[in-house]
């Protein structure tokens, strides 16, 4: 079946002017938390370089922020931010930075304050020991197994306060309510607003206690107000009074119910990883698999290598900027690099010229001296000397420090080798890495839907790769056991990629716990490019791709190569992101998963958006955004059903709505350029829990992964065709009334208003806003309203053609509900050259009616008018012109067993009966 797209694929990039004021600050906005109002001015800009250290550890830590602006600021300084926002109640925000103690000083220094340490270098080290001594006695236990020694709804009036959202969930043992509402008059006032809780069924407004939900405030823009509570009974409905006096009441939806029997049958196997896993024990659980299931899965090897987990052996000589020498190998460490030594010696004789000499890989530098015998030689001239002598430039190259002029004059340093840094052992590579991926599926030829999971864009985030290998494993091994994991492979072409940057993988591991980036070096030898600066290289994989990127003019990425939100030298850039646009352009993938840490997130798109202004991605529609919510609902009820915690409703929409601004994102890649439907799970509460938070957390998370395929298969095989309906209800304006669509699934809805048959080139019926479901249509009390749906897969509604030839499109007059349908019209004729005014009034109503016409020329009345009827009076005016006037008809009926009179006039023309052209 073919499928629907509402909306065309296209790259927007902003104008120039804008994308050059968003571009140079490249600004990372926070979105939908809580009440923001904009305090005191943001903290003086620091220097660029935050200054980390090599040898520096970094740590977890929370930076106290007054407001949006005060974030702004501080995301534009490149510093590296945790998945964490939190909204304090005083309008204050926390978040968490991924930082150095010299970083610490530098941010402080420019205004900024630090709170709590949470998570240390010591902490990761301590995940790394947990680790090896989980192998460690893994292996004891196959030893002692080999020796024989084993371990075997309520009416309300029209409010200028409007309940978006009101969802009940349990977490743990603890009971929440979530509110989010709108004011009218939020975009000014910053006042609070409270919300009023039954206690259940039946119960009275206000037993159940009430709550407060502050303002949340994007970009200056007011977005809605939240807040959640701790309730100890479930409500059945909350009352919000707005200052004004306005109130408007909602039912208490369930947030992630859990009920029915699991998905997974009796025996189902799971819980399938140990402990945290390398990039290459991550690739070599795959291919064992593979090579276990032959008939089921196989391994790509990914088009794009990395390149590599090496580096050129390196060496900073001196303390002082204008004095130091930098030198580095011209061969990979691993390949030569690491043999090369430099010295910077004394001579000991005055007069001494500069000489350089080299003694197979060691290369010694007589510096220069004066007729006292001190040293001479600047920093500009020994690296002038190393450059220029022959035998030395084929082992090394020399340059002073950070585009210094080195004029200092340089101190001695004794042999010193040079080295590449690198801690990992021998059975890492130090070439350039594969990426592979395990392809699973009965049918692995493209005839099948895809689906793709991906992880470790980010390499600190040790848990998302378990989440894949879990998954993976569940599949493969309940395949021969469990029909609905038969179904899944049967049916579907299933790819994963449990770590797409191997090498920043390996760096976390053996180098530095905090890498968030590849180990490719952009910075210019002038910059940041020598050995002092080794743990602030690399791009930012899941910044480096193609749509509403840093290079278009979005936030949420920087330009500098030592920002760990670096966005890389152009798009696309880094093989890793070469890597996984070829996986999205397999053509058969239509769902994705990006699994990241932590924050226990779960999003999707717009992920990015360019300020001032907010300008943000395109959104999705109405029908897309329904079908990702719903399908987001079954997948965090799958997580949650592995020990009862629930990613909030909070954490759950668009990227830019519930974290921030995420310019050059992979899941808008696979979105607006291919598509596909793209989500992304924010893992757990950290990037390195303790072992046993970590496999709680692949487990169930896992759970989610497998529910998403679910998914992917139901929306396979649906060839439902959707329904839809028109809700009418009565406008603030005279004579409007107010239209909604409802329908049975997530699908599209296209109408028009004047008659015609409606096409797919109709107008969309599209969102109110920001989380807050369908837009409402003012039109004309008894308009007719033709429309049709069309479900994501391409299902259109009564099997109607929509190519301007079919016929069963919906049909409806949208009436006032409360008053009684009458269609009238007023006009003035001229006959014999006098002017008649013509008033109609036709009795759109199931029973019969009475009707009374009044103009300035008289009036009729007509007693019981049939439906379908009409009234007709022709008023002679009895002159030859008449002024611009109106008539008005008045109906009276039964209505819902009351009698009601509804009135409705018509304005009519001026007409001159002795003008021929003014005749009507």
């Amino acid at each position: 079946m073919s499928e629907f797209r509402t909306r065309t694929r296209w790259r927007r990039r902003l104008p120039a002017s804008t994308a050059l004021a968003a571009g140079a600050a490249v600004l990372l906005m926070i979105s939908p938390a809580a009440a923001v109002v904009p305090q005191a001015a943001a903290p003086a800009a620091p220097p660029a370089d935050l200054g980390r250290l090599a040898d520096e550890t970094a740590n977890v830590v929370e930076v106290l922020l007054a407001d949006n602006d005060e974030l702004d600021a501080l995301v534009a300084t490149g510093v590296d931010l945790d998945h964490h926002v939190d909204r304090t109640e005083d309008g204050g925000i926390v978040v968490h930075a991924v930082v150095t103690g010299n970083e610490v000083a530098t941010l402080t220094a420019a205004g900024y304050t630090f709170g709590r340490v949470l998570h240390t270098a010591a902490d990761s080290q301590d995940r790394i020991a947990e680790r090896e001594a989980t192998i460690a006695a893994h292996l004891a236990d196959n030893q002692d197994f080999g020796a024989g020694a084993g371990i075997a709804a309520r009416g309300v009036a029209a409010s200028d306060v409007k309940i978006i959202r009101a969802d009940y969930y349990t977490n743990g043992s603890t009971q929440v309510l979530s509110v989010e509402a709108k004011w009218a008059q939020g975009q000014t006032a910053t006042t609070a607003l409270t919300v009023q809780r039954d206690s259940g069924p039946g119960t009275e407004m206000g037993s159940g206690g009430t709550q407060s939900i502050t303002r949340f405030v994007d970009a200056s823009v007011y977005m809605y107000h939240r807040g959640a509570a701790n309730v100890t009974s479930r409500p059945e409905y909350v009352q919000i009074t707005s200052p004004t006096g306005d109130v408007a009441v909602a039912k208490v939806n369930e947030w992630l119910p859990i009920s029915g029997d699991s998905p997974e049958g009796p025996g189902y196997q799971k819980d399938f990883v140990t402990s945290y896993l390398t990039p290459t024990e991550l690739y070599d659980r795959i291919k064992n698999l593979a090579e276990q299931y032959p008939s089921l899965s196989e391994i790509v090897e990914l088009p794009y290598k990395t390149n590599g987990y090496r580096r050129k052996a390196q060496a900073v000589l001196g303390t002082a900027n204008a004095s130091r020498v930098g030198v580095d190998s011209l061969a990979w460490g691993h390949e030569g690099g690491n043999n090369v030594s430099v010295e910077l010696a004394n001579p000991g004789a005055a007069d001494s010229p500069l000489a350089v000499t080299v003694t197979g890989t060691d290369v010694r530098v007589s510096l220069a001296t004066n007729a006292s015998g001190a040293v001479t030689s600047t920093a500009a001239e020994v690296v002038a000397a190393l450059n220029a002598h022959a035998e030395a430039a084929t082992l090394l190259h020399a340059y002073t420090y950070r585009g210094n002029a080195g004029t200092g004059v340089v101190a001695t340093a004794a042999k010193t080798t040079l080295t590449d840094g690198l801690l990992a052992p021998a059975s890492v590579s130090r070439d350039p890495h594969p990426v592979y991926a395990i392809r699973i599926g009965k049918h692995r030829d493209g005839s099948k839907l895809g689906v793709l999971a991906y992880a470790q864009e980010h390499a600190r985030e040790w848990v998302p790769p378990l989440v894949t290998i879990e998954t993976a494993e569940r599949l493969l091994r309940n395949y021969a056991s469990d029909a609905n994991t038969r179904e899944l492979v049967d049916n579907l072409d299933i790819w994963i990629a449990p770590s797409v940057n191997p090498d920043g993988g390996h760096y976390s591991f053996y180098d530095f716990n905090s890498q968030r980036r590849n180990m490719t070096n952009h910075c210019p030898l002038t910059g940041n490019a020598d050995y002092l600066a080794r743990n602030s290289w690399g791009v930012d994989n899941n910044r480096n791709y193609t749509e509403y990127s840093l290079f278009d003019g979005y936030s949420g990425a920087s330009a500098s190569c030592t920002s760990d939100t670096y966005a890389g030298p152009s798009e696309l850039s880094e093989p890793e992101n070469k890597n996984v646009d070829w996986l999205a352009s397999r053509g058969n993938i239509k769902f994705s998963m990006n699994l990241h840490s932590s924050g226990n997130y779960f999003m999707w798109s717009p992920g990015s958006y360019a300020t001032p202004g907010r300008i943000s991605a395109p959104r999705p529609t109405l029908a897309e955004e329904s079908l990702f919510w719903g399908a987001s609902s079954r997948i965090l009820t799958a997580i949650k059903r592995h020990r009862n915690l629930a990613v909030t409703p909070a954490r759950t929409g668009p990227i830019a709505d519930v974290l921030y601004s995420a310019a050059g994102n992979s899941g808008d890649m696979l979105w607006y350029k291919y598509g596909i439907y793209a989500w992304n799970f924010e893992v757990g509460t950290s990037f390195q829990p303790a072992w046993a938070s970590a496999r709680e957390e692949t487990l169930e998370f896992s759970n989610g992964l497998v529910e998403m395929l679910r998914v992917a298969r139901d929306y396979d095989t649906d060839t439902t065709r959707p329904t839809s309906s028109v809700q009418v209800e009565a406008s603030d304006t005279a004579g409007m009334v107010d239209v909604t669509f409802d329908t049975n699934e997530p699908a599209a809805v296209f109408y028009t208003l004047d008659g015609t048959k409606p096409t797919f080139e109709s107008s969309l019926y599209g969102s109110a806003g920001i989380r807050e479901g369908g837009e409402i249509l003012t039109v004309p009390s008894g308009t007719t309203v033709h429309w049709f749906s069309v479900d994501a897969r391409g299902n259109v509604e009564n099997g109607y053609q929509p190519d301007g030839n079919g016929t069963n499109f919906n049909k409806k007059k949208v009436w006032d509900p409360g008053a009684l349908p009458l269609t009238v019209t007023a006009q003035v004729r001229c006959v014999a050259g006098k002017a008649y005014v013509a008033v109609q009034a036709n009795n759109e109503h199931d029973a019969t009616v009475s009707i009374a016409l009044e103009s300035a020329y008289g009036n009729k009345a007509a007693a019981n008018v049939a439906p379908g009827g009409n009234s007709f009076q022709q008023f002679n005016t009895r002159v030859a012109a008449v002024s611009a006037g109106s008539a008005t008809a008045r109906a009276t009926g039964t209505l819902n067993g009351e009698t009601v009179t509804s009135v409705v006039t018509k304005e009519y023309a001026a007409v001159n009966c002795a003008d021929p052209r003014s005749a009507q």
